[in-house]
């Protein structure tokens, strides 16, 4: 079995990653350049997660500051200033993490959701099945009759506001983690000034379900797969399932299919127990 050069993989790292010494990301129009270049990324690093991440790619390796004058906090605006522009896709979608996705690889995401082109019938079906909280039903159907609102009046209209804050938080992250909705502008609400306005994904990207209609879920599987090991460069099997949550039996389908056309290799690490795939060029045979 092949080993890992891990000389290769840390080079493939810093610059897949933007680490140090690449040039910092310092626009917004390079920070869509990345989004697009990866596919998809995290907008803070998420412990335990090896993505690509715009805070990372701005400011460095380094903790996300607590200080909100910290020069890499210039991310919070860009992103906040693109959410009606349609320029990326943006929610809290990978582990319910906050998620910037190229446009051409978010029918990939959708293509794996549970809606099947009817927004006002898809969400009842997942609340029958028991996939939908009672709270996020409630939700939905606000947005669904009132249109995009910002996170206080969508909390009152949705009979919330007596609700835990925790109970409508995990509502609006389990319908953005499914495709059902998204932050699509900011208002100034709340003792903050500063709320998020949510809409229905197919109102804001109703070109979407179409695009992603044309995808079997194989097919978006080894797509997103694929972009994954060309960012990480290497992982391991748990490490593919702990980040897209497919199942053990699904990911390792989709391993087998990256294998089988020579993307990715089985490989051992030098440092590390255990099977890694990595990709073709950052690995040595043994002789």
């Amino acid at each position: 079995m092949p080993t890992i050069d891990l000389t290769r993989l840390k080079s493939h790292r810093t610059r897949t990653f933007n680490l140090p010494p690449s040039k910092r990301i310092s626009s917004p129009s390079q920070a869509l350049t990345f989004v697009n270049a990866r596919g998809f990324i995290y907008f803070w690093p998420i412990k335990g997660i090896d993505l690509p991440s715009l805070w990372v790619s701005v400011a460095g390796d380094r903790v996300v500051a607590d200080k909100h004058d910290d020069p890499g906090h210039v991310t919070w605006r860009w992103k906040d200033e693109a959410l009606d522009k349609k320029k990326w896709y943006y929610a809290k979608i990978l582990r319910r993490k906050a998620t910037m996705i190229s446009l051409d690889i978010a029918p990939y995401f959708y293509a794996l959701s549970e809606n099947y082109g009817s927004p006002d019938e898809d969400y009842l079906i997942a609340y029958q099945e028991g996939r939908l909280s009672q709270a996020a039903k409630q939700v939905y159907e606000t947005l669904l009759d009132n249109g995009a609102l910002n996170t206080l009046d969508l909390r009152r209209l949705a009979k919330l506001a007596n609700a835990k804050e925790s109970e409508f938080n995990k509502a609006l992250e389990l319908l953005q983690s499914d495709f059902k909705i998204l932050p699509v502008g900011v208002a100034e609400a709340g003792a903050w000034r500063y709320s998020h306005i949510y809409e229905i994904v197919p109102r804001h990207y109703p070109e979407l379900p179409e695009q992603a209609r044309k995808i079997s879920e194989t097919q978006a599987r080894v797509k997103l797969l694929e972009l994954y090991f060309q960012s990480v460069g290497a992982a391991q099997a748990r490490d593919v399932n702990k980040l897209f949550g497919w199942g053990n039996e699904l990911t390792a389908r989709t391993i087998a299919r990256l294998v089988e056309k020579g993307k990715l290799k089985r490989a051992e690490h030098p440092k590390q127990q255990g099977e890694w795939l990595a990709l073709a060029e950052l690995t040595n045979s043994r002789k």
